[in-house]
């Protein structure tokens, strides 16, 4: 007698598990990111609001970006004020180099200094305090009690970073500006007179409110992205030096992007001005 053939194997009636797809783990990330963002934007309109924790973040991010702002906006408004007057001047249009050099500084430079010192200094603390949080537990245990960390601690940090984003913006704006007449007026011999009515010339109210919308924009983006990896931090201590360094790696990238997406609808949008 022949051997009965080989059964083959019974089918499991429940399904396996599924696996997570090879190299799309930085979709899982971003969707992650995008949820924490719509999460805190809620948040803000729930109470009770941590108005003491807000002021104390408020003044702990102030405190260690007001000085390395005004100083660094004052070489940057001296480059752009001496590389757009050597450019002024081969073209034959050197009257127009205060205007030019101002949008410069308030459209695209003051923003993003702003935004690089938030994300440098600010964020990098709001990271660090979270994410040791996280490994001491202290983020579960509130949970556990029915309060919860992001209304508590993601919500006041988030609020602080853009509130000294829109301030700081206005500091830089001015110091570079300042630094831009004082060197193409010193160094460059320019006219005093045709800086400023070149600036009257040229620019326009809706610049400066761009430039604000950026910086607020920016201090959001700063303080979630902060916020996302000091809640997820990997590894234990190192995890949270680890979670800093990605922290502001991710923040620098997401706001050269964003910046140049708000300047492209900001240009389509609104008509230069004389035009």
């Amino acid at each position: 007698m022949t051997a009965p053939p080989p059964t083959a194997p019974a089918r499991e009636d429940v399904p396996a598990q599924r696996r997570p797809v090879p190299g799309l783990g930085w979709l899982r990330e971003t969707g992650r990111l995008f949820s924490l963002a719509v999460t805190t934007v809620g948040a803000m309109f729930r109470r009770p609001f941590q108005m003491r924790e807000l002021i104390e973040q408020f003044w702990f991010i102030a405190s260690v970006t007001i000085l390395p702002a005004a100083l660094v906006s004052i070489p940057f408004g001296a480059v752009i004020a001496l590389q757009v007057g050597s450019l002024t001047q081969q073209l034959g249009a050197q009257s127009f180099t205060g205007g030019a050099s101002v949008l410069a500084i308030i459209q695209q430079a003051s923003p993003l200094i702003v935004a690089l010192l938030i994300a440098g200094a600010g964020g990098s603390a709001i990271c660090a305090d979270l994410g040791s949080r996280k490994i001491r537990e202290e983020l579960d245990a509130m949970e556990v009690m029915g309060v919860s960390p992001v209304q508590r601690l993601v919500v006041p940090r988030v609020l602080a970073a853009m509130f000294v984003a829109v301030l700081l913006n206005g500091l830089v704006s001015v110091v570079g500006t300042l630094g831009g007449y004082f060197f193409n007026v010193i160094m460059q011999h320019g006219t005093p007179g045709a800086y400023l009515a070149s600036f009257s010339a040229l620019a326009q109210l809706p610049d400066l409110y761009i430039s604000e919308l950026k910086a607020l924009i920016f201090g959001f983006i700063a303080g979630i992205v902060a916020a996302y990896r000091g809640l997820n931090p990997r590894g234990g201590p190192k995890g949270v030096g680890d979670a800093v360094n990605q922290s502001v790696v991710i923040t620098f990238l997401l706001l050269f992007f964003v910046n140049m997406v708000l300047t492209g609808l900001y240009l389509q949008i609104v008509p230069p001005k004389g035009s």
